[in-house]
């Protein structure tokens, strides 16, 4: 029998989960057998799950879970370099050359576990079954917008807190907008699930938006259309190839530009088009400021749909459910192609 674990998640302004009550009913009902760990702060109560049928575990009990389980979570496992036994599902983040990613790595080999990497949980043409854009672009659009208020009122961003659902966020966006006319905004990699979601947030506040993809950054720069609205918010990642759209001395140039959201948050990469800052912001202190005049902050922080974590979870656990109802054979599809990617890098440790 399958033994899926839901692990509580331990990163700070984590609330999301990637299995539902209902999800989680679908699976028992399927022969799988559900642990839930307590958790102080899941946004989905424990409650909804233990009416489901599942076993509930105490909070971050997982290293001590029966060998055979399989523990599932969202985000990083605390880094205490302990050897990794079990077999994981998670976001990884350990396949680009990243220095936590290699610690990660060694740890499993340490302990012949397996990561099963939320981002390599592919379909036959290499899309990911699962993914948080959608929510990842809304919610950095949001802080963006945060960010730009909280300048024209004479100061910087304050910490972040989230909300209870989209209506509360825009809610609170509007009275943060109230006495100003709402932003301009350009957006790179308008089509995409990110793109979408920032779109969809700067329409509510009633921004006039402008969407560019492949088409419109075909030529390669120079962009100036990014100074001209207040707002560009990137949703595109860092790669090879990817052109600069703005170059570190965009702050001394004339610009209507005062905040980029990088919603990518991909600072620290030789690829990153965005060259005026080089570190992620956070949920305490999400703007840097960069330039003080006219000012121009950016914003990045890198669990953005944590911001509206009941509308997040319930999205991408109803993606992720099917790859779920899989799990009784890893050999193949998509658990398959996760494990081979894996080995792939475990071999380069």
């Amino acid at each position: 029998m399958v033994h899926l674990w839901v692990r509580a998640e331990q990163r700070a302004n984590e609330e999301r989960v990637g299995l539902t009550p209902e999800g989680a009913a679908r699976l028992i009902a399927a022969g799988v057998r559900v642990t839930v760990e307590d958790s102080h702060c899941r946004a989905i109560g424990i409650d909804g799950y233990r009416a489901a049928g599942c076993t509930i575990a105490p909070e971050n009990s997982w290293p001590d879970a029966p060998a055979e389980a399989i523990i599932f979570g969202l985000k990083e496992l605390p880094e205490d370099g302990t050897p990794l036994t079990h077999r994981h599902i998670l976001f990884g983040h350990a396949y680009k050359g990243q220095p936590a990613g290699q610690v990660l790595l060694r740890r499993f080999k340490a302990g012949g576990g397996v990561l099963y990497d939320l981002e390599s949980l592919v379909d036959d043409s290499g899309r990911r079954v699962a993914a948080f854009g959608y929510w990842a672009g809304y919610a950095g659009a949001a802080v963006a917008v945060k960010c730009l208020a909280a300048q024209m009122r004479g100061g910087i961003c304050g910490p972040l807190t989230r909300y209870a659902d989209r209506d509360a966020l825009l809610a609170d966006l509007r009275a943060d907008l109230d006495g100003f006319a709402p932003p301009s905004a350009l957006i790179i990699g308008a089509l995409g699930r990110v793109g979408t979601g920032a779109g969809d947030l700067m329409e509510a506040v009633g921004s006039k938006v402008t969407r560019w993809d492949m088409a419109e950054t075909a030529h390669g720069g120079p962009f100036p259309e990014v100074l001209a609205h207040q707002i560009f918010l990137n949703c595109i990642l860092a790669r090879p190839g990817c052109p600069v759209f703005v170059p570190a001395d965009a702050g001394e140039r004339p610009r209507a530009l005062r905040v980029i959201g990088d919603i990518a948050c991909d600072p620290t990469s030789d690829f990153s088009p965005i060259k005026v800052y080089d570190r992620a912001t956070d949920w305490q202190a999400p703007a840097l400021r960069v330039w003080d005049d006219p000012p121009l902050d950016v914003t990045a922080i890198d669990n953005l749909p944590s911001l509206l974590p009941v509308e997040a979870s319930e999205d991408y656990a109803a993606q992720l459910l099917p790859s779920l109802l899989a799990l009784g054979d890893l050999e193949r599809g998509v658990w398959g192609r996760a494990r081979a990617e894996f080995d792939t890098h475990l071999a380069r440790v």
